[in-house]
């Protein structure tokens, strides 16, 4: 008896589930795929570098940079890892104050608030992943950048360092020799 009523509500589920899939419009679809392949796909690779303000050595990093509304609102979720030295620039245009999120990522990260001229004004070290906490750039900035968490203390990047890269009207960093 027990069998008969579970393979009853299994069939059930069954059908609810075809039911609602094949009422999708299929118009839907391709949109909702595109959105999946946007989230797993790399954006465009580029070098960037942080010089500090104490004149040590510059640090060099390949970053994908987020320039569309799509590309920013992704970001960094779903990712499992990221190497120090990597991470994504979210370009924003004049200053403003800019706020992010952890939802949907899984690795903890450092977000680094910069000003119009490449000067980072603050950095949020390590935040949580899977959070939907609010994460404030506390002042107008032109751009984030997102780095591994602890990457920043670990290659002793502080507030007041700048960060080289054409958005901030700086030359392009040479890339690293492989």
């Amino acid at each position: 008896m027990r069998k008969t009523n579970f393979m009853r509500a299994a069939t059930c589920a069954a059908l609810v589930v075809l039911a609602v899939w094949s009422a999708m419009p299929w118009s839907g679809l391709p949109v909702f795929w595109s959105f999946i392949t946007s989230a797993q796909a790399r954006m465009a690779v580029e070098p960037l570098s942080i010089e500090t303000a104490n004149g040590g050595a510059a640090r060099t990093f390949q970053v994908e940079v987020a320039r569309t509304d799509q590309e920013k609102s992704v970001g960094l979720m779903f990712r499992n890892a990221l190497a120090d030295d990597a991470g994504m620039l979210f370009p924003y245009g004049p200053p403003q104050s800019i706020t992010m999120w952890m939802r949907n990522t899984y690795i903890p990260l450092d977000m680094l608030f910069i000003t119009a001229d490449g000067t980072i004004a603050r950095i949020e070290a390590n935040t949580e992943p899977l959070s939907e906490r609010i994460i404030d750039s506390g002042s107008p900035v032109s751009a984030v950048l997102e780095l591994a968490g602890g990457a920043a203390a670990r290659l002793g990047i502080k507030a007041g360092d700048k960060v080289k890269h054409p958005f901030f009207g700086a030359e392009t960093p040479a890339k690293p020799e492989q």
